[in-house]
């Protein structure tokens, strides 16, 4: 049975995120393409994983035989949470952007499964693993727009993921979304509209393909 881990970081609820609600419209069609399947979920927002400190940090260059309690502590939680990402089968990461970058609860976990010697250096533990990501944001910021060089979300995601851990990643980018809440950007309700929808069709289509690339 696949295992999809799943990782929503807006502090919004869904009836309000882009992001989550694309993150549960991929997730709803994955589980009608695995019904048998495993869905193992982290709400970054509710539950926030810690922040690396210096225990967490040391104790991953050190034999843990000789971690001392706080180091064994803090290095337990971020095994449990690179277990949880070598385990799984695919990753759907909820991803939106603020002030240029991704939330810090996100930040904290990418963090927290960055191990040199494990999932990031030679080994790459989880190489493979394909990953989408649902990078949400309020403006334009693609290729020729004024903001591309804002972009953070999507470079920083690819040099941490894809070139750090070796997964594969692949992205859902809803964009303008501040639209309909910020009087200036009204004109540019049209496109957020269409690329809201786009995203949602690119939510079905991609699950669909990754059930089947899976079942290959």
């Amino acid at each position: 049975m696949a295992t999809l881990l799943h990782i929503d970081s807006s502090v919004f609820p869904t009836e309000a995120s882009s992001s989550r609600a694309v993150t549960e419209a991929f997730r709803t069609h994955w589980q009608e393409q695995h019904p048998e399947g495993t869905v193992v979920y982290r709400d970054l927002a509710a539950q926030p994983v810690p922040h690396i400190n210096a225990a967490a940090h040391t104790a991953g260059f050190v034999d843990p035989a000789s971690h001392t309690p706080e180091q064994a502590a803090a290095f337990a939680e971020r095994v449990r949470l690179i277990e949880e990402l070598e385990q799984a089968d695919a990753v759907l990461i909820g991803a939106p952007m603020y002030n240029f970058s991704i939330p810090s609860t996100l930040k904290a976990w990418v963090d927290n499964v960055i191990l040199i010697g494990r999932t990031a250096g030679e080994t790459q533990s989880a190489k493979g693993t394909p990953v989408t990501i649902v990078a949400s944001r309020g403006g334009a910021y693609g290729p020729g727009t004024p903001r591309e060089g804002y972009e953070y979300v999507q470079n920083y995601l690819t040099a941490a993921l894809a070139d750090g851990l070796g997964l594969d990643v692949d992205f859902i980018v809803p964009e303008l979304t501040m639209a309909p809440q910020n009087p200036a950007m009204a004109e540019l309700i049209p496109l957020y509209e269409a690329s809201r929808d786009r995203a949602f069709e690119e939510a079905a289509a991609k699950a669909k393909q990754l059930a089947e690339r899976l079942a290959a």
